[in-house]
């Protein structure tokens, strides 16, 4: 399989493309027709096609936004109707990050071994399985590539594995709206975010790999706008129905991913990594329309496959290496600084938040549902006009504001002046965080994360990224809650010195520095592009934000010494 693919990538090298009687090399996207006149490859149109398998691949993300907002609408039901007290339910709404996590560590290698859309399906029958088990079994033990690709190659594994997630995700949502006490619900609860935690991988992945470069970002972005909805319509519908009937809705996006993904195809450059030559050609030509011309795009995948494959697949360690460390430190810190902020907090516990500032938490938490929808379509629209970068700088200086103002607004309630303020400064802070979010902050990591990471690392580095995601958002829903309680005794003073002293506002602002600093300005180019400018060497970025690869003196004022110990720990063992 390996030889095979090998002497496609040299038929392709050694001769050029031919059509319509233009010529191009199989390494760029430059033309020259009869005249002899430059001009530039036309952009694919988007296709049914495309659109048709992102807004399946969303689902999963749908139903990840109705996970996050589902404790904060819940909380008042399932505490009188089950009994729980502060820390039971604190336990509760953070054991869905918990889940995360593992689903977050096992993501990149399901799938990676399973297939982008496998990964979400998981459509085994016994005698499928049982063949995968195998298959599985070899990768692991011996790490035999040529073996484990052969013994890939002839089993279909293209309908196996985004629906993983959605089976846990269905049980979860089944538990909980059925749970007669704490335990089932707990298990609910941990079974739901360890399919999110493998959706927040894959389907970024997923629709990056499939899209068009010139809408990848718009596509992509379509993640976080589901995710909006989702947590949008939890919101809005949790303020009328019962926590158990809120639980079934969430049941619906599951179901209808898990039959959508019967009629999406598999990721065209995964097929490619594993060798199936035939099923990559028709899957990219089924993406890009049937009178599309795809043999630039599929020269340039292979080459970069070419490329990737002289390196053996990464495991964690090997990702502290020179040569990713511009991605990791990119990917990780995007993360860190996303949960670190405080917004996971506020989103699982808001109804709790505005009650604390005496305002409705249905009105507050309507305010929110209506305010974020048109905000994310803001962000969809500009992604690939303003780019990456100018979104996050918005979006991460317009959390630093809105964090100030209430933390201001907690502290003059605090020291009893101006009372009367608090709750419309809290909630116009509140919608005004809300909204800087949406627009950057909460969905470009994830479509950054999607683009940086070369094919050979992607599954150990998206594994490692969505892990880091997960872990920080653990530790600040499973705290804020108490500190939440600890605050009812000194009259909101805890709740103001973690707004404004405990972290987010110099956690937003260290990321407006971070973005300045080390994110590259990634649209309009293809992924090939991206990672071979990010991994040349620790980056500089030019004036609009691009990324250029620096000399070596540059590399090293642009890090500390810390860095690079950690980055090359590996070479003085």
């Amino acid at each position: 399989m390996e030889e095979g693919l090998g002497e496609s990538l040299l038929i392709d090298e050694a001769k050029p493309l031919i059509r319509n009687g233009r010529s191009s090399s199989t390494t760029d996207y430059y033309c020259e027709d009869m005249s002899g006149r430059g001009c530039q490859s036309k952009p694919y149109t988007t296709t049914a096609v495309v659109v048709l398998s992102t807004l399946v691949a969303v689902c999963g993300s749908f139903c990840y936004g109705c996970a996050s907002g589902y404790s904060s609408p819940a909380e008042s039901g399932i505490r009188e109707d089950l009994g729980l007290s502060v820390a039971a339910y604190s336990v509760f709404g953070s054991i869905m990050t918990v889940g995360g996590m593992i689903g977050a560590i096992l993501s990149g290698k399901l799938a990676d071994i399973f297939g982008r859309r496998s990964v979400i399906l998981l459509n085994f029958s016994f005698k499928e399985y049982r063949s995968r088990f195998v298959i599985n079994l070899v990768i692991v033990i011996f790490k035999n590539k040529k073996i484990s690709s052969q013994l890939t190659s002839c089993v279909d594994v293209k309908n196996q594995a985004m629906g993983l997630s959605e089976i846990f995700c269905t049980m979860g949502w089944l538990a909980i709206a059925f749970t007669k006490d704490s335990l089932w619900l707990d298990l609910g609860r941990l079974s739901i975010g360890f399919g999110v935690g493998i959706v927040s991988y894959v389907v970024p992945v997923y629709i990056a790999e499939i899209a068009p470069k010139d809408l990848r970002g718009v596509f992509t972005s379509t993640n976080q706008l589901m995710s909006t909805c989702g947590f949008s319509l939890v919101y809005l519908i949790g303020n009328v129905i019962s926590w158990r009937s809120l639980a079934l809705l969430g049941v619906i996006p599951c179901l209808l991913q898990l039959i959508g993904l019967f009629f999406i195809p598999e990721s065209p450059r995964w097929l490619a990594k594993i060798g199936r030559e035939k099923e990559f050609e028709n899957a990219l030509q089924r993406l890009r329309g049937k009178n599309a011309d795809c043999s630039e795009e599929a020269a340039d995948i292979r080459d970069h496959l070419e490329t990737s494959q002289q390196h053996s697949e990464a495991g964690i360690l090997d990702l502290f290496q020179r040569k990713y460390a511009n991605s990791l430190i990119i990917g990780v810190g995007l993360m860190l600084l996303q949960q670190f902020g405080g917004v996971s907090a506020l989103a699982y516990y808001a109804s709790t938040i505005f009650e604390e500032a005496d305002v409705s938490s249905s009105i507050g938490t309507t305010a929110v549902a209506i305010i974020q929808i048109p905000a994310v379509v803001l962000g969809v629209l500009l992604m690939d006009k303003a780019g990456r970068r100018p979104l996050l700088l918005i979006s991460a200086s317009g959390l630093c504001f809105f964090y100030i103002l209430i933390g201001s607004a907690y502290c003059l309630q605090a020291a009893h002046h101006l009372k009367e303020l608090t709750p419309i400064v809290v909630l116009i802070g509140f919608l005004g965080a809300s909204v800087a979010n949406s627009i950057g902050m909460s969905g470009i990591p994830w479509v950054i994360m999607s683009e940086i990471f070369p094919l050979n690392v992607k599954a150990s580095a998206g594994s490692l990224v969505t892990l880091v995601n997960w872990s920080c958002s653990w530790i600040v829903t499973y705290f804020f809650n108490f500190i939440m309680e600890w605050s009812s005794a000194g009259d909101s003073l805890s709740i103001s010195l973690f707004l404004t002293n405990m972290s987010p506002f110099g956690v937003y602002a260290a990321t407006v520095l971070f973005i300045a600093k080390m994110v590259p300005e990634t649209k309009g180019q293809t992924l090939e592009e991206i990672q071979a400018s990010i991994s040349t060497g620790l980056i500089t970025l030019d004036s609009d934000g691009s990324a250029e690869p620096s000399s070596t003196a540059e590399q090293f004022s642009a890090t500390s010494s810390m860095l690079c110990a950690v980055t090359n720990w590996k070479e003085f063992q």
